[in-house]
């Protein structure tokens, strides 16, 4: 199991409402909200450093930023599945 923190959140009364209605409506209990926040706010981190990676290289011509994604999923791949002997 992973390192746990407790966070003290603060959302309107109505936010409440409508997330504990959802999750219920979905079967969940009340020990899901906890996955549902990092579940979001993960989601929403991964969309914020991909809003700010494309706008980074807005500039970048797509042969060029192409070139650069194959050449390193080549070199995580070789080292990912390079061979023990």
């Amino acid at each position: 199991m992973e390192n746990m923190v407790r966070w003290s959140l603060s959302v309107s009364k109505d936010t409440d409402i409508s997330l504990r209605c959802y999750l219920a409506q979905q079967g969940k209990r009340k020990g899901d909200l906890s996955k549902f926040v990092e579940e979001a706010v993960r989601w929403r981190v991964l969309d914020r450093v991909a809003a700010q990676t494309k706008a980074q290289n807005a500039h970048v011509p797509p042969g060029e930023l192409q070139a650069a994604i194959d050449e390193a999923v080549v070199a995580v791949r070789a080292e990912r599945f390079k061979r023990q002997p």
